[in-house]
């Protein structure tokens, strides 16, 4: 099913690139983007940030152990 958007477009016949087509189609989607508010940004990269943190604390952690173990074993 075409959606309404492409019907609309234009077909090149030339087939060539156009830098002014490139750019409106640019502004048209980022017009569509629903961009987050500065507090929702600050909290979501607050939790990627602690998420990383504590991600990569377990793996040193889970390393130290398994170092550890193999210098017992060896």
């Amino acid at each position: 099913m075409t959606k309404k958007n492409e019907a609309e477009m234009p077909e090149s016949g030339g087939g060539g690139f156009s830098f002014n087509n490139f750019f409106q189609g640019t502004k048209e989607e980022l017009d569509k983007v629903v961009w987050p508010s500065r507090k929702q940004l600050v909290s979501e990269s607050a939790a990627v940030l602690l998420m990383v943190t504590l991600s990569a604390s377990l793996i040193y952690l889970v390393d130290g152990l398994f170092a550890w173990a193999a210098k017992q074993v060896f």
